[in-house]
């Protein structure tokens, strides 16, 4: 796992904004919004932080920018961790 995955993850807003695309798998910027009391730029931080880590994807239609979860990258979590697992249990 790289550095910016663990960054990304570190921040409670951020960690909502991907439980919201979870749940929703895809929102525009604006339905994100709707979920926080920051600003804007603020809030924009958050999804540049998340983009950059790979684990949310964004698209431009017109004048709005639509988000959604990066599941590959989740997959590659959930296997990291089942290694990690799998090797404490075969230290025991």
């Amino acid at each position: 796992m790289s550095d910016s995955f663990f960054k990304a993850i570190a921040d409670a807003n951020r960690r909502k904004i991907l439980f919201l695309l979870q749940k929703q798998a895809v929102l525009s910027a604006g339905e994100i919004a709707t979920h926080f009391e920051i600003s804007k730029a603020g809030l924009s931080d958050h999804l540049k932080i998340l983009k950059n880590a790979d684990l949310i994807y964004s698209e431009k239609k017109g004048q709005y920018v639509f988000y959604s979860l990066n599941t590959s990258v989740f997959q590659d979590i959930m296997n990291w961790l089942t290694d990690i697992i799998d090797t404490k249990e075969v230290q025991k």
